[in-house]
């Protein structure tokens, strides 16, 4: 089992468990550092959606920075346990929830006002991401880390696109 710290906020330097396996890759600090500085002024009191959430790095990180709330998607359930365990290692039982399953297959009956995208690379299919504009509050954002150009989202209009190393990080909102 490896760790990830966290990078900012009230849990600034304590470490989460990441799982030690290829179906998560976890986000660089670098690239972290970055995505949190893009979105800095849609985070205080933000409903977050963080999809492939992996280790939960993301949407706890959110948190840390001033996030209401966080709801993970995370399809294999034995990662979905490690995110339980680091929200729950952190105290965050009241202001997190775990939802296994496909980002594809998604049914909630609530908007957010940020979504954490950071699909496998290794696996990225444009079609998964379809439903996520339906999940977006107006006014909110969709950040999405990908590989190669930023890609057409339906119902999303790209703002911003930065480049780091081979991973790129765009910013969206409702069309």
């Amino acid at each position: 089992m490896e760790s990830i710290k966290i990078t900012s906020g009230k849990f600034r330097g304590r470490s989460i468990k990441s799982p030690n396996s290829k179906l998560t890759h976890p986000m660089g600090s670098r690239e972290k550092l970055a995505l949190f500085n893009m979105i800095s002024d849609f985070l205080t009191g933000a409903r977050v959606l963080d999809v492939f959430a992996g280790s939960g790095a993301l949407g706890i990180e959110a948190i840390s920075r001033g996030a209401e709330s966080a709801t993970f998607v995370e399809k294999a359930g034995s990662v979905a346990r490690i995110i339980k365990e680091n929200i729950s290692s952190l105290g965050l039982d009241d202001f997190a929830k775990v939802i296994i399953g496909d980002v594809s297959n998604l049914e909630l009956d609530e908007k957010f006002d940020i979504i954490l995208a950071d699909p496998p690379y290794d696996d990225f299919k444009i079609s998964s991401l379809d439903k996520l504009a339906g999940f977006l509050k107006n006014g909110g954002v969709l950040v999405l880390s990908h590989p190669g150009e930023a890609p057409e989202l339906n119902g999303l209009e790209l703002k911003k696109t930065h480049k780091y190393a081979a991973a790129r990080i765009s910013v969206y909102s409702l069309a």
